[in-house]
């Protein structure tokens, strides 16, 4: 290991010859031990691989910008239930300041999704798009399954819209704590979204991506393998 990764592991967190840790390729995950360190660079014995892997149901999360120590949270949840790929809105209602200041945190959100990562034992990390305008979120990803949150009175619940066919692939849209505006309703429903609930409770951000992930784990796994 070689690099910001490796001065970080020996200098920061002071590794030390003999010291365990897990490590992944992104195909596989291998128990290995420390055998020397250096400046910038630290050696490995790989002992054995361990048991991994990747998610049965590939989520993509289409998550509006909130206020980011609760986005962090969500990043970091949302991670460790498998997500595939996240994409941050800049919706309607979401706090101007936030979007203004949204693109100088994209290297913490990086950190974030590379250390859930580890500390899950994923094989790969969440890719983190770049902010996008809901409608061209709703309009570039495709998912047999498309589910957007919803507080609507109208909208069906989360548990019957996970009742019928399965689906090996999800793009879940969570909206802002001011919720979507009628624009973004129309603009998801013509991309083929449908209007799903997680009841009569008002859920704050980070609990509504925690409550509808694990939800359409639940639901869609064993379907899908």
């Amino acid at each position: 290991m070689a690099g910001e990764t490796a001065h970080h592991l020996g200098r920061v967190l002071r590794a030390e010859p003999g010291q365990l840790y897990e490590l992944s390729d992104g195909n596989r995950v291998w128990l290995a031990r420390i055998t020397e360190v250096q400046h910038d660079r630290v050696e490995f014995s790989l002992i054995e691989e361990l048991p991994s892997r990747d998610p049965a149901v590939q989520t993509v999360l289409l998550l509006s910008i909130v206020k980011f120590d609760a986005f962090e949270l969500a990043l970091e949840k949302a991670t460790e239930l498998g997500v595939s790929a996240i994409v941050p809105l800049v919706a309607a209602r979401s706090e101007k300041s936030l979007l203004a200041a949204a693109p100088k945190r994209a290297e913490r959100w990086k950190k974030i999704l590379r250390e859930a990562s580890q500390q899950s034992r994923r094989l790969r990390i969440p890719e983190l798009a770049p902010l996008r305008p809901p409608e061209a979120a709703f309009s570039s990803h495709s998912g047999r399954l498309k589910i957007l949150l919803s507080e609507r009175p109208e909208a069906q619940s989360l548990r019957g819209i996970l009742e019928g066919p399965g689906a090996a692939s999800v793009v879940l849209a969570i909206g802002p704590e001011g919720g979507w505006t009628d624009a973004e309703f129309q603009g998801a429903e013509t991309h083929g979204f449908r209007e799903a609930s997680l009841g009569r409770l008002i859920l704050r951000t980070e609990t509504a991506v925690i409550a509808a992930l694990a939800s359409v784990n639940y639901a869609l796994s064993g379907q899908a393998s």
